[in-house]
């Protein structure tokens, strides 16, 4: 499946509105009920606990905000088929009730972006970014598709902070082992804090 993004009027590619606020774009990676369901097979426990500081992270970025949504692809390809063999309940389309964003952020203006992939990154998320700010990421989970998504972005020259306080792993091990990982690729990746990003 190719990434659709689907825009909002008011943030097209590469608008950066004068605003106060911290700088940069946030994209908030799936929060979607897939990993925020106890009885999902991707659960992320901490998801929960995700939600408030999130969003006032894009009440702080205003319209500079993308969301992203993990999605099946129509007929996985390579390796993604044994993927699916082995989470048969996720091989569901994009529209299927648990690829939704958690109502307490669907609400919340921004574009969302889909894609059958760990990596968010592509042509849509660069465009926010062109200008050289920051790619400022949050959500789930630290160690596969934030991970996926902070690596693809340094690759291509972005300038990556991951909000550790704003992320959750599949355990609060693989949590901090990503964050660790991530480090290494100062000063590509910074690791940072609410604080950092919303200031005191």
């Amino acid at each position: 499946m190719t990434p659709a993004d689907h825009e909002a009027p008011q943030a097209a590619a590469g608008a950066h509105p004068a605003a106060a606020g911290p700088r940069g774009w946030l994209a908030v990676i799936d929060m979607q009920r897939i990993f925020g369901e106890p009885d999902s097979g991707w659960f992320a426990p901490r998801f929960g606990e995700l939600v408030e500081p999130i969003a006032r992270l894009a009440k702080a970025f205003g319209p500079r905000v993308t969301f992203t949504r993990f999605v099946a692809p129509a007929q996985p390809a390579g390796a993604w088929r044994r993927y699916y063999e082995l989470w048969p309940f996720a091989l569901q389309p994009p529209d299927a009730p648990l690829y939704d964003l958690v109502p307490a952020l669907a609400r919340t203006p921004g574009p969302t972006l889909d894609a059958a992939t760990f990596s968010k990154w592509g042509p849509e998320l660069a465009a926010r970014v062109a200008d050289g700010s920051p790619l400022v990421l949050a959500g789930v989970s630290t160690d596969c598709c934030v991970l996926s998504t902070a690596l693809a972005a340094a690759d291509a020259g972005a300038h990556v902070q991951v909000v550790a306080d704003a992320c959750t792993g599949v355990d609060d091990a693989s949590h901090a082992k990503a964050l660790d990982i991530m480090r290494l690729y100062g000063p590509l990746v910074e690791v940072v804090t609410m604080a950092d990003v919303l200031g005191p």
